[in-house]
């Protein structure tokens, strides 16, 4: 698989690889992939490029560690949470990932995480910014900010309760409870929970089937899905508009001849 181009860092903290439409991108930041400054930049690269290239249909985020990531780095925080400036600063830090992450969740592909291992604060509300996500049974997930007299500021108390409910956000955020896969998919935090031996593999085939689809498509159902959540936005409306798009589109042409003249042959026998 060809490397994708990012901004330096020596080690890199993000590889990005192609396979085929799928750009496979491994958080790598021994030993919990904590996010810091040099990381959010990667990761802003990484969804500039995701949304210039028409090629790529499925952006796979994986960890190259046994965590998924652990959320904002410790010695940051340490250093902003000395004196008022650096809390200020470490605001316009949690202000850049609301962004990065509002910049993922947007993207005109679709976005899978794959959570190996613990995803925490920060790493959960990463995941929580995708499309997808696909946790190991014995993984760990959840927003444990308020031991801290925090709260999951980048993204995290608005996605959780527009993905599962007001019930299960109170109960994760206001509790700071950690949940496993199996339980996460239970409260439907993840779509799919798999053994962690078969996790790489099933999450690779996910990717491959979901990728095989046209990109136009897959940006069209992914925008309407996100404008039911948003009463400013008409989202019957935009599902007409989108469908006359894709009616016009030669990708979707060529797919529903085909399909229609295969039905064909077979009602008829020819």
């Amino acid at each position: 698989m060809p490397s994708v181009t990012l901004p330096a860092s020596t080690p890199p903290t993000l590889v990005a690889e192609r396979d085929g439409r799928i750009l496979v991108a491994t958080l790598s930041r021994p030993p919990v992939n904590a996010l810091d400054e040099d990381l959010l930049e990667r990761l802003e690269a990484l969804v500039a490029q995701v949304c210039a290239d028409p090629d790529i249909a499925v952006l796979r985020l994986r960890s190259g560690q046994d965590v998924f990531c652990a959320g904002a780095d410790l010695a940051l925080m340490q250093r902003c949470f000395a004196d008022a400036e650096g809390r200020a600063a470490m605001l316009d830090i949690v202000r850049r990932m609301q962004r990065l992450f509002a910049s993922l969740e947007a993207a005109p592909v679709v976005t899978l995480a794959e959570v190996g291992g613990a995803a925490l604060g920060g790493g959960l509300e990463l995941a929580l910014a995708c499309d997808l996500r696909v946790a190991a049974d014995d993984a760990t997930l959840g927003l444990p900010e308020a031991r801290l007299g925090l709260l999951p500021a980048a993204g995290g108390t608005q996605r959780l309760t527009r993905l599962c409910g007001e019930g299960v956000a109170r109960r994760l955020i206001l509790g700071a409870e950690i949940v496993d896969g199996i339980e996460a998919q239970r409260l439907g935090l993840v779509q799919w929970a798999r053994p962690r031996a078969e996790l790489a593999e099933w999450t690779r085939a996910l990717a491959a089937r979901i990728a095989a689809m046209p990109r136009a498509a897959l940006a069209a159902g992914k925008a309407c899905v996100h404008a039911a959540n948003d009463a400013s936005r008409d989202g019957y409306a935009l599902e007409l508009a989108a469908t006359q798009a894709l009616y016009d589109d030669p990708e979707s042409q060529r797919r529903v001849a085909e399909f229609l003249a295969h039905r064909s042959r077979r009602l008829t026998g020819n």
